[in-house]
């Protein structure tokens, strides 16, 4: 199965923003009550997050749902899609 552009700037936009804070994939899986490795899928862009999973991962990031898809939704325009 190919991996959507979406699914693929998702999970750029959620490494960055764990990698900018300093943490570790096992760190948000922690806080969040995730698996690592469907914190690594998910950055990979292999997953698609539920909007209850984005809510866990973008509450623990600091960020609002809103904000973080609306950074989503600029790269994509940017990326033409």
């Amino acid at each position: 199965m190919q991996t959507s552009q979406l699914d693929k700037i998702l999970g750029q936009k959620i490494q960055y923003l764990r990698t900018n804070k300093g943490w570790s994939q096992e760190y948000l899986a922690e806080i969040t009550g995730l698996h690592r490795t469907y914190i690594s899928q998910l950055e990979r862009g292999l997953k698609s997050p539920s909007v209850r999973v984005l809510s866990h991962i973008t509450h623990a990031l600091n960020i609002t749902m809103s904000e973080f898809l609306r950074v989503v939704e600029e790269s994509l325009n940017v990326n033409g899609e």
